[in-house]
Protein backbone atom coordinates (compact mmCIF):
# COMPACT_ATOMS: atom_id res chain seq x y z
CA UNK A 1 0.00 0.00 0.00
CA UNK A 2 1.78 3.70 -1.04
CA UNK A 3 1.40 6.71 1.34
CA UNK A 4 -1.00 8.48 -0.61
CA UNK A 5 -3.30 5.12 -0.57
CA UNK A 6 -2.72 5.11 3.22
CA UNK A 7 -3.51 8.92 3.43
CA UNK A 8 -7.04 8.65 1.39
CA UNK A 9 -7.89 5.66 3.75
CA UNK A 10 -7.22 7.39 6.81
CA UNK A 11 -9.48 10.22 5.98
CA UNK A 12 -12.64 8.24 5.56
CA UNK A 13 -12.20 6.69 9.01
CA UNK A 14 -11.33 9.74 10.54
CA UNK A 15 -14.03 11.39 9.63
CA UNK A 16 -16.43 8.14 10.95
CA UNK A 17 -14.37 8.69 14.08
CA UNK A 18 -15.75 12.07 14.20
CA UNK A 19 -18.83 11.81 13.88
CA UNK A 20 -18.89 8.69 16.61
CA UNK A 21 -17.46 11.21 18.70
CA UNK A 22 -19.97 13.98 17.96
CA UNK A 23 -22.96 11.47 19.74
CA UNK A 24 -20.47 10.96 22.88
CA UNK A 25 -20.26 7.25 22.92
CA UNK A 26 -19.36 6.45 26.83
CA UNK A 27 -22.57 8.81 27.70
CA UNK A 28 -24.70 7.08 25.61
CA UNK A 29 -23.48 3.35 26.68
CA UNK A 30 -24.02 5.13 29.86
CA UNK A 31 -27.69 6.17 28.93
CA UNK A 32 -28.35 2.83 27.41
CA UNK A 33 -27.69 0.54 30.88
CA UNK A 34 -29.96 2.60 32.56
CA UNK A 35 -32.63 2.13 29.65
CA UNK A 36 -31.96 -1.60 30.22
CA UNK A 37 -32.40 -1.68 33.94
CA UNK A 38 -36.27 0.07 33.17
CA UNK A 39 -36.81 -3.10 30.57
CA UNK A 40 -35.42 -5.62 32.79
CA UNK A 41 -37.68 -4.33 36.04
CA UNK A 42 -40.66 -4.44 33.98
CA UNK A 43 -43.68 -6.56 35.56
CA UNK A 44 -44.06 -8.20 31.81
CA UNK A 45 -41.34 -9.60 29.31
CA UNK A 46 -41.05 -8.23 25.88
CA UNK A 47 -39.94 -9.58 22.63
CA UNK A 48 -36.06 -9.34 21.52
CA UNK A 49 -37.13 -7.52 18.67
CA UNK A 50 -38.68 -4.58 20.93
CA UNK A 51 -35.34 -4.85 23.45
CA UNK A 52 -33.52 -3.97 20.38
CA UNK A 53 -35.97 -1.29 19.08
CA UNK A 54 -35.65 0.53 22.28
CA UNK A 55 -32.06 0.70 22.94
CA UNK A 56 -31.70 1.78 19.05
CA UNK A 57 -33.95 4.30 19.38
CA UNK A 58 -32.81 5.62 22.63
CA UNK A 59 -28.83 5.16 21.46
CA UNK A 60 -30.24 7.66 18.42
CA UNK A 61 -32.12 10.07 20.45
CA UNK A 62 -28.68 10.16 22.93
CA UNK A 63 -26.82 10.70 19.77
CA UNK A 64 -28.79 13.26 18.50
CA UNK A 65 -28.95 15.29 21.67
CA UNK A 66 -25.16 15.08 22.44
CA UNK A 67 -24.23 15.96 18.14
CA UNK A 68 -26.81 18.95 18.89
CA UNK A 69 -25.03 20.35 22.14
CA UNK A 70 -21.70 20.19 20.54
CA UNK A 71 -22.93 22.00 17.87
CA UNK A 72 -24.32 24.83 19.97
CA UNK A 73 -21.53 25.10 22.01
CA UNK A 74 -18.79 24.68 19.58
CA UNK A 75 -17.82 28.09 19.97
CA UNK A 76 -17.44 28.15 23.86
CA UNK A 77 -15.72 24.36 23.57
CA UNK A 78 -12.65 26.03 22.20
CA UNK A 79 -11.93 27.50 25.78
CA UNK A 80 -11.95 24.81 27.84
CA UNK A 81 -9.09 22.17 27.74
CA UNK A 82 -11.75 19.11 28.37
CA UNK A 83 -13.48 20.10 25.49
CA UNK A 84 -10.77 21.81 23.06
CA UNK A 85 -10.02 18.62 20.68
CA UNK A 86 -14.06 17.70 20.14
CA UNK A 87 -14.27 17.32 16.22
CA UNK A 88 -16.62 20.64 15.97
CA UNK A 89 -14.03 22.90 18.54
CA UNK A 90 -11.23 21.78 16.34
CA UNK A 91 -13.01 22.53 12.83
CA UNK A 92 -12.08 19.07 11.72
CA UNK A 93 -15.84 18.75 10.81
CA UNK A 94 -17.95 20.97 8.88
CA UNK A 95 -20.33 22.53 11.70
CA UNK A 96 -23.79 22.65 8.75
CA UNK A 97 -23.21 18.89 8.70
CA UNK A 98 -23.19 18.20 12.01
CA UNK A 99 -26.09 20.05 12.40
CA UNK A 100 -28.00 17.74 9.82
CA UNK A 101 -26.09 14.48 11.10
CA UNK A 102 -28.11 15.23 14.84
CA UNK A 103 -31.26 16.50 13.06
CA UNK A 104 -31.01 12.81 11.69
CA UNK A 105 -30.61 11.09 14.50
CA UNK A 106 -32.96 12.47 16.10
CA UNK A 107 -35.78 11.83 13.52
CA UNK A 108 -34.25 8.34 13.50
CA UNK A 109 -34.89 7.96 16.85
CA UNK A 110 -38.44 9.47 16.76
CA UNK A 111 -39.42 6.87 14.33
CA UNK A 112 -37.91 3.71 15.32
CA UNK A 113 -39.74 4.14 19.04
CA UNK A 114 -42.44 5.26 17.59
CA UNK A 115 -43.46 2.47 15.27
CA UNK A 116 -40.92 -0.80 16.66
CA UNK A 117 -41.63 0.28 19.89
CA UNK A 118 -44.49 2.77 21.43
CA UNK A 119 -45.61 6.68 20.60
CA UNK A 120 -45.43 7.47 24.13
CA UNK A 121 -42.09 6.25 24.54
CA UNK A 122 -41.37 7.88 21.41
CA UNK A 123 -42.51 11.30 22.79
CA UNK A 124 -40.78 10.97 25.91
CA UNK A 125 -37.29 10.80 23.82
CA UNK A 126 -38.27 13.67 22.41
CA UNK A 127 -39.13 15.46 24.88
CA UNK A 128 -35.83 14.87 26.75
CA UNK A 129 -33.79 15.29 23.57
CA UNK A 130 -35.50 18.82 23.18
CA UNK A 131 -34.98 20.02 26.95
CA UNK A 132 -31.47 19.46 26.71
CA UNK A 133 -30.81 21.01 23.58
CA UNK A 134 -33.12 23.69 23.61
CA UNK A 135 -33.49 24.93 27.31
CA UNK A 136 -30.90 23.11 29.24
CA UNK A 137 -27.70 24.19 27.30
CA UNK A 138 -28.61 28.03 26.64
CA UNK A 139 -29.91 28.33 30.11
CA UNK A 140 -25.79 27.06 31.19
CA UNK A 141 -24.84 30.56 30.49
CA UNK A 142 -27.46 32.09 32.64
CA UNK A 143 -28.03 30.04 35.83
CA UNK A 144 -26.39 27.51 37.66
CA UNK A 145 -30.38 26.21 38.53
CA UNK A 146 -29.63 24.81 35.28
CA UNK A 147 -28.38 21.99 36.47
CA UNK A 148 -32.20 21.34 37.50
CA UNK A 149 -33.51 21.42 33.95
CA UNK A 150 -30.47 19.26 32.47
CA UNK A 151 -31.29 16.26 35.62
CA UNK A 152 -34.79 15.95 33.46
CA UNK A 153 -33.47 14.52 30.49
CA UNK A 154 -30.69 12.87 31.80
CA UNK A 155 -33.09 10.62 34.09
CA UNK A 156 -35.32 9.64 30.96
CA UNK A 157 -33.63 6.40 29.73
CA UNK A 158 -34.65 4.32 32.53
CA UNK A 159 -38.13 5.70 32.36
CA UNK A 160 -38.38 5.65 28.12
CA UNK A 161 -37.33 1.61 29.19
CA UNK A 162 -39.98 0.96 31.30
CA UNK A 163 -42.89 2.49 28.99
CA UNK A 164 -40.87 0.72 25.65
CA UNK A 165 -42.21 -2.39 27.87
CA UNK A 166 -45.23 -0.92 29.46
CA UNK A 167 -46.46 1.37 27.31
CA UNK A 168 -47.69 3.24 30.20
CA UNK A 169 -45.90 6.17 32.83
CA UNK A 170 -46.74 4.29 36.27
CA UNK A 171 -45.05 4.66 40.22
CA UNK A 172 -42.06 1.78 39.31
CA UNK A 173 -41.42 3.67 36.14
CA UNK A 174 -40.85 7.21 37.81
CA UNK A 175 -39.11 6.25 41.08
CA UNK A 176 -36.46 4.62 38.52
CA UNK A 177 -36.65 8.61 37.27
CA UNK A 178 -36.38 9.68 40.44
CA UNK A 179 -32.99 8.26 41.63
CA UNK A 180 -31.35 9.09 38.54
CA UNK A 181 -33.01 12.63 38.78
CA UNK A 182 -31.83 13.07 42.65
CA UNK A 183 -28.28 11.51 41.77
CA UNK A 184 -27.02 13.41 38.63
CA UNK A 185 -26.81 16.74 41.15
CA UNK A 186 -24.20 15.58 43.34
CA UNK A 187 -22.37 14.18 40.37
CA UNK A 188 -22.32 17.01 38.42
CA UNK A 189 -21.26 19.35 41.33
CA UNK A 190 -18.54 17.61 41.93
CA UNK A 191 -17.34 17.36 37.96
CA UNK A 192 -17.94 21.05 37.97
CA UNK A 193 -16.13 21.50 41.19
CA UNK A 194 -13.42 19.52 39.20
CA UNK A 195 -13.43 21.84 35.90
CA UNK A 196 -13.75 24.86 38.34
CA UNK A 197 -11.77 27.26 35.79
CA UNK A 198 -12.74 25.49 32.55
CA UNK A 199 -16.44 26.43 33.12
CA UNK A 200 -15.46 30.28 34.25
CA UNK A 201 -13.71 30.62 30.71
CA UNK A 202 -16.69 28.92 28.82
CA UNK A 203 -19.42 31.21 30.29
CA UNK A 204 -20.95 28.27 32.00
CA UNK A 205 -22.81 28.80 35.27
CA UNK A 206 -22.09 26.40 38.20
CA UNK A 207 -22.55 26.36 41.83
CA UNK A 208 -18.64 26.33 42.52
CA UNK A 209 -18.09 29.45 40.45
CA UNK A 210 -21.64 31.07 41.38
CA UNK A 211 -22.76 30.55 44.54
CA UNK A 212 -19.27 28.98 46.34
CA UNK A 213 -18.15 25.70 47.61
CA UNK A 214 -20.30 26.25 50.75
CA UNK A 215 -23.58 25.91 48.98
CA UNK A 216 -22.09 23.74 46.30
CA UNK A 217 -21.54 21.22 49.28
CA UNK A 218 -24.54 21.36 50.58
CA UNK A 219 -26.40 21.01 47.98
CA UNK A 220 -24.18 17.73 47.51
CA UNK A 221 -25.22 16.81 50.37
CA UNK A 222 -28.78 17.21 50.59
CA UNK A 223 -29.64 15.53 47.46
CA UNK A 224 -26.97 12.53 48.87
CA UNK A 225 -29.69 12.47 51.79
CA UNK A 226 -32.51 12.69 49.54
CA UNK A 227 -30.93 9.82 46.98
CA UNK A 228 -31.30 7.09 49.76
CA UNK A 229 -35.30 6.91 50.91
CA UNK A 230 -35.74 7.61 47.07
CA UNK A 231 -33.90 4.37 45.91
CA UNK A 232 -35.91 2.59 48.44
CA UNK A 233 -38.63 3.18 47.43
CA UNK A 234 -38.69 0.49 45.17
CA UNK A 235 -39.17 -1.84 47.82
CA UNK A 236 -41.85 -0.09 49.02
CA UNK A 237 -44.26 -0.71 45.39
CA UNK A 238 -42.99 -4.32 45.57
CA UNK A 239 -40.90 -4.35 42.58
CA UNK A 240 -37.59 -4.96 44.57
CA UNK A 241 -36.47 -7.12 47.66
CA UNK A 242 -33.81 -7.85 50.42
CA UNK A 243 -30.95 -8.15 47.81
CA UNK A 244 -31.42 -4.74 46.05
CA UNK A 245 -32.87 -2.98 49.66
CA UNK A 246 -29.40 -4.08 51.02
CA UNK A 247 -27.49 -3.07 47.73
CA UNK A 248 -29.71 0.44 47.52
CA UNK A 249 -28.93 1.35 51.53
CA UNK A 250 -24.96 0.54 51.25
CA UNK A 251 -24.90 2.66 48.26
CA UNK A 252 -27.11 5.53 50.06
CA UNK A 253 -25.05 5.86 52.75
CA UNK A 254 -21.77 5.66 51.04
CA UNK A 255 -22.94 8.88 48.81
CA UNK A 256 -23.63 10.32 51.83
CA UNK A 257 -20.53 10.00 54.16
CA UNK A 258 -18.64 11.34 50.44
CA UNK A 259 -21.07 14.37 50.00
CA UNK A 260 -20.07 15.38 53.90
CA UNK A 261 -16.82 15.08 53.66
CA UNK A 262 -17.10 18.44 51.37
CA UNK A 263 -17.13 20.55 54.20
CA UNK A 264 -13.18 20.27 54.88
CA UNK A 265 -12.41 23.41 52.99
CA UNK A 266 -8.79 22.38 52.26
CA UNK A 267 -9.77 19.00 50.66
CA UNK A 268 -12.49 20.63 48.34
CA UNK A 269 -10.48 19.26 44.84
CA UNK A 270 -9.48 15.98 46.52
CA UNK A 271 -13.24 15.73 47.54
CA UNK A 272 -15.00 16.50 44.34
CA UNK A 273 -12.82 13.54 42.89
CA UNK A 274 -13.53 11.16 45.25
CA UNK A 275 -17.02 12.05 45.10
CA UNK A 276 -17.24 12.15 41.41
CA UNK A 277 -15.62 8.62 41.44
CA UNK A 278 -18.03 7.17 43.88
CA UNK A 279 -21.32 8.29 41.88
CA UNK A 280 -19.90 6.17 38.84
CA UNK A 281 -19.51 3.31 41.15
CA UNK A 282 -22.98 4.28 42.51
CA UNK A 283 -25.67 3.70 39.45
CA UNK A 284 -24.12 0.09 37.79
CA UNK A 285 -23.84 -1.18 41.29
CA UNK A 286 -27.02 -0.53 42.42
CA UNK A 287 -28.18 -1.75 38.45
CA UNK A 288 -26.63 -5.18 39.12
CA UNK A 289 -28.48 -5.20 42.67
CA UNK A 290 -31.22 -4.28 40.66
CA UNK A 291 -31.01 -6.94 38.12
CA UNK A 292 -29.78 -10.13 40.57
CA UNK A 293 -33.01 -8.90 43.13
CA UNK A 294 -35.34 -9.69 39.84
CA UNK A 295 -33.44 -12.62 38.83
CA UNK A 296 -33.85 -14.50 41.90
CA UNK A 297 -37.54 -13.69 41.82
Amino acid sequence: MTATSEVSFERPMRLWRDYYELTKPRITLFCLLMTSGGIALAPQSIPWLTVIATLVGSAFSVGAANTLNMYWERETDKLMKRTAMRPLATGRLNASRALLFGIALAAASVAVLGVWVNWLTSALSLFALLSYVLIYTPMKRITPHALLIGAIPGAMPPLLGWTAATAEISLPGLILFAILLVWQIPHFIAISVNHKDDYKRAGIKTWPSERGMRPATVQALLYSLALLPVSLLLLQVGVASYVYGITAFALGVWMILMSARGFNPTKHTQWARQLFLVSLVYLPVLTIGLAIDVLMK
